[in-house]
């Protein structure tokens, strides 16, 4: 019992580090919008958190797949398997010379990402 508290928990704060990474590359991406910081600055920010989020996902749903909470898994497997062929791909970071032509490609998948993370 003490156990299936502990992964609820341990869960919960990585739902909540998820969030945060997300939201902080949202609002980069607002600033590089609203012309507050340059695209060099973007792009080195967000390409900062983009691999430790895909490992806090990638932890988050073996935590549940280990302890065996299956549903909680299959919810969270779509976003790690397509984090995980971003990856494969190399299409993960983002490229300072092409932020601007991607800009809502990038807002609309970091909108997707908080609506899978968040629920």
């Amino acid at each position: 019992m003490v156990g299936m508290v502990a992964v609820w928990i341990l869960g919960f704060f990585l739902i909540i580090a998820l969030l945060l990474l997300v939201i902080f590359q949202l609002m980069t991406l607002a600033d590089l919008e609203f012309d507050y910081i340059n695209a060099y600055d973007t792009s080195s920010r967000i390409n900062m958190v983009i691999v430790p989020e895909f490992v806090l996902q990638g932890i988050f749903s073996l935590l549940f797949l280990l302890s065996g909470h299956w549903i909680m898994f299959l919810f969270s497997a779509p976003l790690l398997y397509y984090n995980a062929r971003l990856y494969q791909k190399r299409k993960h970071l983002i490229d300072v010379t092409e932020i601007f032509n991607h800009l809502n490609v990038e807002k609309k998948r970091r909108l997707d990402d908080l609506e899978l993370v968040g629920g």
